[in-house]
């Protein structure tokens, strides 16, 4: 274990802090939202269990964005873990704008988001968002989206909208991921072309014969659609519920984190709350770092990783 290791589980475990004044009333209850994606399910769900481990209730809320955002400006919702940025830029601005909900920092970094293909078409010359309109034909005119209202979906309009790359002929599929999936895997049987949302972190990346298109900067940016992973509070939880805010800015996901997780929450069907206990156990190091500085929701000290979830 490196020296570094070794004094952040010191800091975070062995040297716990005085206790301090417990949490409001209100913070007794952390309300998420989550959008349907598999990350921000795992991410969501890793940091539920945190949380209850110090002795919080939480609830999630499956919504689409743009709901988020509002329900946040109404104080209905506290905390959302997927601000993928740029792609969410218009979606957050009026809020931002209007300071009702707040940017804490970046909890994932390296991600990406933009227009994939499955074998068949780029085997069959499908590489740049220049080539779809060429092969409208043979990709049935159709993009594959996820959700309604998700940001990726808005992109995808607008280049239709727009005539980018000569798409005003094509047709946007909106469904959710799991039914964009579907379809992708379905195509990948019967050896048929289909263009579709891909992003990283998420096992897709590991399942399907995929590949990301260059040429989308203008829509989605550069690197192919690089994104950043913000963590969104609603005003006014940072001043009302500071031990939860802290636990939240000490928040730091990886790229093999989440596919992990992912993968084990989409192919055994199993609960995400129980693969994010079994992960938060087999990771003390990160758990304690996520711990710096926190308290339980009574205000006592932590004086373990491993005996938390034991009431120690």
């Amino acid at each position: 274990m490196k020296l570094s290791t070794r004094w952040l589980l010191a800091a975070a475990l062995n040297m716990p802090l005085l206790a301090q004044a417990a949490e409001a009333a209100s913070c007794e209850v952390i309300r998420f939202s989550d959008v349907g994606w598999t990350d921000i399910t795992v991410t969501t769900a890793v940091t539920r269990q945190v949380l209850s481990d110090l002795g919080y209730r939480t609830r999630v809320k499956r919504m689409s964005v743009p709901e988020t955002y509002k329900a946040m400006q109404d104080g209905k919702i506290d905390i959302f873990l997927g601000n993928w940025m740029p792609s969410m830029e218009n979606d957050i601005k009026p809020y931002a704008a209007n300071g009702s909900v707040k940017t804490l920092g970046a909890n994932l970094e390296g991600a990406k988001y933009t227009l994939a293909v499955n074998q068949a078409a780029y085997d069959g010359g499908v590489e740049n968002f220049a080539d779809l309109a060429r092969f409208s034909k043979e990709l049935g005119g159709k993009l594959y989206g996820i959700e309604p209202g998700n940001d990726g979906n808005k992109l995808i309009q607008q280049m239709i909208d727009k005539n980018a790359f000569g798409l005003s002929d094509f047709t946007l599929v909106e469904s959710s991921e799991n039914g964009m999936l579907a379809q992708v895997k379905r195509a990948e049987h019967l050896k048929q072309w289909v263009v579709f949302l891909g992003w990283a972190p998420h096992p897709m990346n590991n399942q399907l014969q995929m590949h990301y298109l260059d040429g989308g900067d203008e829509f989605f940016g550069p690197n192919y659609g690089g994104a950043t992973v913000y963590t969104n509070i609603r005003a006014g939880l940072a001043k009302e519920c500071p031990n939860v805010t802290r636990l939240l800015q000490n928040l730091r996901f990886s790229l093999e984190m989440e596919s992990y997780l992912m993968g084990a929450i989409l192919n055994k069907n199993t609960n995400p709350r129980r693969e994010a206990k079994a992960w938060l156990k087999a990771n003390p190091q990160i758990h304690a770092s996520w711990l710096l500085g926190v308290t339980r929701l009574n205000g006592q000290s932590i004086k373990t990783a491993e005996n938390l979830s034991s009431g120690n």
